[in-house]
């Protein structure tokens, strides 16, 4: 909730969330995606906070441009509440999220995924219920619009739960997990199908190769300008994953990657809880002090500047010794009283 990006496109504005994770992981490549949909030729940076960046499209000779307009989220799980910006009663009805997961990062995939998409789906639900006391009709069709990505007759229609509103998620660094054990890949593969399918959502894995970023490119211009949607689809373990919203089923995903055996000795409350239990098995999280921890930006070498920083540990000194004399000061008025 990565998470991600927000875009504005075809008549009225669109835009795409996109979330990330925590800024003292190594990078995911979430501005490495935006930059390649923009065709801008510059090195990615490190996303701190909340960032913002806008393309444009020009549909034909003499017709105004549409903008697509990216709101970026850096520090993961520990910026959570910087989403409740972009995603306002304004915004949301043509709002889209793009989640970005390190898949080169396993043990942590699962618990950043699930926090970040709680929190925004809380969010859009308290939006849509606000929405919904002003403007019930815009409400009712948001809802409705939810079920779009599947098929009438789509054999998991009943077993499902839409996200709120248009969600992609991707995986980044496929260059790495590809040389994971294939059990490992099996599970995680087989988990974010799963996680996908139940949110309405599309899924596919990236690298740095120019012809995964070409087709990541072709789903955010997608959501961006509202072009044709890919029907393309790839479900091998063997090949980086690219399953469009709607054309996976339950069926084909299959059931969690345990023995039968186990699956009746874990308590679980929903599907998406079991899954979550047969994945953090093989794939136990980290704590949650370690997922929150973000690095301080104004240490960061790469926004060093002598004079500043030379006044801030000026001032950082000066901070600590106003802190031990009033202490001292405390102190003397407790004996003095």
């Amino acid at each position: 909730m990565s998470v991600s990006l927000r875009l504005w496109g075809g008549i009225e504005e669109r835009r795409i969330a996109g979330a990330s994770w925590p800024a003292s992981l190594p990078k995911k490549g979430k501005t490495t995606i935006i930059l390649r949909c923009l065709d801008r030729d510059e090195p990615a940076k490190p996303t701190l906070a909340l960032e913002y960046t806008y393309g444009r499209r020009t549909k034909g000779h003499n017709t105004p441009k549409d903008i697509a307009h990216f709101w970026e989220l850096g520090g993961g799980t520990s910026l959570l509440d910087l989403i409740s910006i972009p995603i306002t009663y304004d915004t949301l009805r043509t709002f889209s999220v793009v989640l970005v997961l390190d898949l080169s990062k396993p043990n942590d995939l699962w618990p950043t995924m699930e926090n970040l998409l709680q929190a925004t789906k809380s969010h859009i639900d308290k939006v849509i219920m606000k929405l919904g006391k002003t403007n019930s009709k815009a409400a009712s069709e948001m809802r409705q619009k939810m079920w779009s990505v599947m098929q009438k007759d789509h054999p998991d229609r009943e077993l499902i739960d839409p996200f709120p509103i248009p969600l992609v998620i991707i995986g980044s660094k496929y260059d790495i997990f590809q040389d994971f054990d294939p059990e490992k890949r099996k599970v995680i593969c087989k988990t974010l199908r799963f996680v996908a399918h139940y949110y309405g959502a599309s899924l596919m894995f990236t690298s740095k190769s120019e012809a995964l970023l070409l087709k990541i490119r072709g789903v955010i211009n997608q959501l961006a300008f509202g072009i044709d949607k890919s029907k393309s689809i790839c479900v091998d373990q063997n090949k980086p994953l690219f399953i469009t919203a709607g054309l996976d089923s339950l069926c084909q995903i299959g059931s969690p990657p345990v023995p039968d055996s186990d699956i009746g000795k874990l308590q679980a409350h929903s599907p998406m809880e079991l899954w979550k239990k047969v994945y953090e098995k093989l794939f136990p999280p980290k704590s949650i002090s370690t997922l929150k921890a973000i690095q301080d930006p104004a240490r960061d070498p790469q926004y060093a500047e002598s004079e500043v920083d030379e006044m801030r540990v000026q001032k950082d000194q000066e901070l600590e010794q106003y802190k031990r004399n009033s202490s001292k000061t405390w102190k003397q008025i407790e004996l003095d009283s």
